[in-house]
């Protein structure tokens, strides 16, 4: 099966700015190739006409530019399959007209993918060996946990992404690990059946709560975190505008309850007083 990993570089100033400077010109040759594929309507010709423009024009390798078409080509690939797919609405749909009324672009700091003629690397000593507009670049150093370091060594097959984001550099390696064997020892199971009253009941019995109390405490935190006061009732906005003056009524003793009541000050859950209560 394949897995993709995460690994974060760590360059220095000089090695930060010349993988900068190589993102962007990839992009900017990758929206270049866009164009060209729009405007001939055909995702297939810039693998053809172009390639020779892209090197001269952003000095890219020869192996740096055919990655550059193939990934415009792939964009556009997304995109039909997602108008194939209904994904963004209807042909005449102000988004369905959105995104094929104009040539794709792509972000400046878009990930770039590498093979193996253009990246390498050491395991041991925690380094990759890079291509960038500036020559090929050595010494750039990675972090990862022993775990990964033993799967990338072991697994690591094809091509790598370079991302830069949050200000951070990252390379997404792609590792083929062989699938675990299935275990054939089991005798016992445990079934899980989600529900809408309760979230999940367990086969032996107890269940995992109510869908209405989760509901309920999401709610709470997404008001603490907006620090919305809770909305009051109109008896309370009344009282806390005058009390019971402000609602109109009075309390009443027991001659006005026809001595079935009693006046009395205790409160309610609120915390407000009660005017009257019937035995």
């Amino acid at each position: 099966m394949k897995l993709t990993m995460q690994v974060k570089l760590l360059p220095t100033p000089l090695q930060a700015a010349a993988l900068e400077e190589t993102l962007h010109a990839c992009n900017e040759a990758a929206t270049r190739v866009s164009q060209v594929a729009f405007e001939t309507s055909s995702a297939i010709s810039p693998c053809v006409s172009t390639p020779t423009q892209v090197r001269d024009r952003w000095m890219l390798g020869a192996q740096a530019a055919p990655h550059v078409i193939k990934k415009t080509c792939d964009s556009y690939r997304t995109l039909r399959a997602n108008l194939t797919a209904g994904n963004l609405g209807r042909p005449s749909s102000k988004r369905c007209r959105r995104a094929t009324e104009k040539p794709i672009a792509l972000r400046p700091a878009g990930a770039q993918p590498y093979d193996d003629r253009m990246l390498s690397w050491q395991y041991t000593e925690r380094t990759v060996s890079i291509w960038t507009l500036s020559g090929r670049m050595k010494q750039v150093a990675f972090t990862a946990s022993p775990e990964q370091l033993a799967r990338l060594a072991l697994y690591r097959k094809g091509e790598s992404d370079l991302l830069y984001r949050d200000g951070m550099w990252f390379l997404i390696a792609t590792c083929e690990a062989p699938e675990a064997e299935l275990n054939t020892s089991v005798t016992q199971f445990l079934g899980i059946d989600l529900g809408i009253v309760n979230i999940a009941t367990t086969s032996d019995g107890p269940d995992a709560g109510s869908t209405a109390g989760a509901c309920a405490s999401a709610s709470c935190v997404r008001n603490s975190r907006r620090r919305t006061p809770r909305p009051q009732t109109a008896p309370e906005e009344a009282a806390s505008q005058g009390g019971a003056a402000g609602t109109g009524h009075q309390p009443q003793d027991r001659e006005a309850c026809g001595g079935r009541g009693r006046a009395h000050r205790s409160r309610n859950r609120s915390g407000r007083p009660y005017d009257v209560v019937l035995d």
